[in-house]
């Protein structure tokens, strides 16, 4: 089976260390292709930077546009009301059924999955690609897939990953300090922002 992995998330905006991760699970599991897929309105998080879900959704396809292993979908965006995990993986899973598909997030994540919307039908539709960094206690990691096995038959794989302290929101403070985020986040995404005047961008 094909085997395609599944970044999610705000992407409010993506950065280095979105696309350092997708590269890592593809080459540690040995996947084929990466689909990004922004989230329309989540239920999570509040958009307070008046920047809609097609503008994130064109931030990411700028991001990954020269790597033909990775792609961005729509759909997300098009879903009308809040955005579920689940809902999207099991979409997926329907309209690629000749495919197998990982879910990509940090670990930190699997002491929280339980809370997201039906978990059961996430595990139901993907294996988790769980990236820890070098400061997580692995044996707490461990006993937590151990018990979502257990609950779930969840299909979970520790991915090592670097210990990287980059995140959206430094990059919007950042922009809104008037401080270069070069090397943060790609070039195309970097004038994309400073096109639309982003995060309180002013030009010099």
């Amino acid at each position: 089976m094909k085997k395609i992995g599944i970044m999610g998330g705000t992407f409010n905006p993506i950065h280095m260390g979105h696309l350092l991760l997708a590269q890592w699970a593809m080459d540690f599991q040995k996947l084929e292709e990466i689909w990004f897929i922004p989230t329309g309105c989540s239920y999570m998080k509040e958009n307070s930077d008046n920047i809609t879900a097609l503008e994130r959704l064109q931030m990411t396809g700028l991001a990954v546009n020269n790597n033909p292993f990775m792609k961005v979908l729509d759909l997300e965006v098009k879903r009308e009301g809040y955005t579920y995990t689940y809902e999207t993986m099991e979409e997926l899973h329907n309209r690629y059924p000749e495919y197998h598909f990982y879910f990509i997030f940090g670990a930190d994540c699997l002491f929280s999955i339980e809370k997201w919307k039906f978990p059961e039908r996430i595990f139901a539709n993907c294996s988790i690609i769980a990236a820890v960094r070098e400061n997580c206690d692995l044996s707490l990691m461990k006993n937590k897939i151990e018990e979502l096995r257990a609950q779930y038959q969840a299909d979970i794989v520790l991915l090592p990953f670097l210990q990287l302290e980059i995140s959206s929101t430094m990059i919007r403070e950042r922009v809104a300090m008037g401080q270069s985020i070069r090397y943060l986040v790609p070039d195309e995404v970097i004038s994309y922002i400073e096109e639309k005047g982003f995060y309180g961008y002013e030009s010099k």
